[in-house]
């Protein structure tokens, strides 16, 4: 075939999954890249996006030289212009040298920061600018939501208020911030209500959630930290499920520690 499959169509997903699982299954066999007690997890694929990793240059050399043989073979081309390649620092190690790795004959360039499926990783770890990026967007969403719907009734605007603004796309991955970047995205949270209702400002944040019977915004990150806990325990992917039995995983103990602190809080 000469052209791909229809973007939005009912089999186009199966289809793409079909033509590309052959890929995917190479990868997983491979000794190549990173693996948890065991599980092989050097490859992580959602649609189109596929990310590689790799504990080494010299094995993620080894996984995009598959790519490129499964490519050619099937009549794929990459895109190396929106390929990038980032090293995560190991503590304050910062590598001095990064040998370089070519795409299809182009070298990829080496980022400090990536997009991946709407979330902002850096090579820091930190989650500061995805923090950012939902404080922005929830912004320009409130705004909206203030100008469009300014004469409606506050039960509708509440309604409106849970649809768009309580979102916080990917908040339960949030582990590595500082109190600056996580006090911004609450205040925004909070004035936004009160913009959208004509509170003042100066009124209390805990009282007008509590009487418009909704949730703060410490009560609202608990519940997606404890929702997204759940899914991947009960996820018959076999990363997730390795992944959520390792004790010594950092975003686990945070969790926990989040659980315990309103466990704690009740009693």
């Amino acid at each position: 075939m000469e052209c791909g499959v229809r973007q939005g169509g009912l089999s186009s997903p199966a289809l793409f999954n079909w033509y590309i699982n052959d890929l995917v299954a190479g990868l997983s066999s491979m000794h190549a890249g990173c693996h948890i007690e065991g599980m092989c997890a050097n490859n992580i694929s959602y649609a189109d996006d596929m990310v590689l990793l790799s504990p080494s240059i010299g094995a993620l050399r080894e996984l995009v030289q598959r790519c490129e043989v499964y490519a050619n073979a099937h009549g794929l081309v990459y895109n190396s212009a929106k390929s990038e390649i980032m090293v995560f620092k190991a503590g304050k190690i910062k590598p001095y040298y990064i040998p370089p790795v070519a795409l299809g004959g182009v070298v990829l360039r080496n980022v400090r920061r990536v997009k991946y499926l709407g979330h902002i990783l850096t090579d820091d770890l930190c989650d500061d600018q995805d923090i950012e990026r939902e404080r922005r967007a929830l912004s320009v969403r409130c705004n909206m939501l203030a100008r469009r719907f300014a004469r409606c009734s506050d039960d509708v605007k509440i309604v409106l208020f849970k649809a768009y603004s309580q979102s916080f796309y990917t908040s339960g991955l949030w582990v590595k911030y500082t109190k600056r970047a996580y006090n911004a995205l609450r205040v925004q949270y909070n004035n936004a209500f009160r913009m959208l209702l004509g509170l003042p400002r100066w009124c209390s944040a805990s009282g007008m959630f509590a009487e418009a019977h909704k949730d703060g915004f410490h009560a609202l990150m608990r519940k997606k930290i404890v929702s997204l806990l759940t899914r991947v325990r009960k996820s018959p992917n076999s990363i997730l499920k390795t992944i959520a039995g390792r004790l010594d995983c950092p975003i686990l103990w945070y969790w926990i520690g989040q659980i315990k602190s309103v466990l704690l809080y009740i009693k």
